[in-house]
């Protein structure tokens, strides 16, 4: 008769806390990383907060000892500010919705349907994404120019759309992908149509992928600053904001103060609406990252 032997209880999974507990290294890495990019920010509007005195010093101070408003009255009493401002929401908003609506269409096109050169498109399209933009000032401003397109915000928007479409079109073809064709085929078998399908079944469930898209636009045509400054030329009152920017810098310096409060009232917009979309905007990036 075979002695028994003892049976070792498996050991339980480790709870998330001791995990955690078992990694201190990457706390403190996430703390440096974020610590790192945040702090430029923090540094910004801390110096338009600071007297003239505090900035231009020897002893620079991490937290401002004393207080003051008058770099942001001197950004917008500036000449311009609010005309800027309307052009650039003018331009960033137009070159969004457009870029949406063509990528909506194009993104279907290529995850719901199969047709010849379907994957020769996707090359072409991650090819333009890769591609830098800069590079094709000198084309461009010679094609605008020959057309007398210059100094006009609409052919502007258009340059704005190109640069975000490709983006819009991956993200939304990878979030498109994720959505089960059966429920498409569910409502056409009920009697809708495949455009009646689409708007009334997944349009709805795309809205955390345009939440996504919608914003990494916002950011990229309210930040760009080439093509501004190279495509608006005599008419001046066309120029956009970061253009403006760059109007506290003479031939006696530069003035920091009203240059980081310039840039702090510019930054805003774009930070609040990822404050107020954030829970929307990870997810919709999570989808859209999903290999289909």
């Amino acid at each position: 008769m075979t002695p028994s032997v003892p049976t070792v209880p498996p050991s339980a999974p480790a709870s998330p806390a001791r995990r955690r507990r078992r990694h201190p290294l990457r706390s403190t890495l996430a703390v440096v990383v974020f610590a790192f990019c945040v702090f430029p920010v923090y540094w910004m509007f801390s110096t338009a907060f600071k007297p003239s005195t505090d900035i231009q010093t020897d002893q620079p101070q991490l937290v401002p000892l004393s207080w003051t408003l008058d770099h942001f009255r001197t950004a917008i009493d500036s000449d311009g500010f609010w005309l800027f401002w309307r052009n650039s929401l003018l331009l960033t908003v137009g070159a969004v919705l457009l870029a949406l609506v063509v990528a909506l269409a194009a993104s279907f096109a290529v995850a719901r349907m199969r047709w010849r050169g379907r994957r020769a498109f996707l090359v072409l399209i991650f090819a333009a994404q890769m591609a830098p933009w800069e590079s094709l000032i000198i084309p461009i401003y010679i094609m605008y120019r020959d057309a007398d397109l210059l100094d006009r915000l609409p052919a502007l928007t258009l340059i704005y759309f190109m640069i975000t479409l490709p983006f819009t079109i991956v993200v939304l073809r990878n979030f498109l992908a994720t959505v089960p064709e059966e429920l498409e085929e569910a409502a056409q078998v009920d009697g809708c149509t495949r455009p009646a399908a689409f708007r009334r079944v997944v349009f709805p469930l795309l809205a955390p992928g345009l939440m996504a898209t919608s914003l990494f636009g916002f950011i990229t045509a309210w930040n760009e600053f080439a093509y501004a400054n190279f495509l608006i030329i005599k008419d001046q009152d066309s120029r956009t904001l970061p253009v403006w920017l760059t109007s506290f810098q003479n031939t006696f310096g530069t003035d920091w103060g009203a240059t980081m409060a310039a840039s702090s009232l510019f930054a805003l917009p774009a930070l609040l609406i990822f404050l107020l979309l954030q829970r929307q905007v990870t997810s919709g990036f999570a989808s859209g990252a999903v290999k289909a």
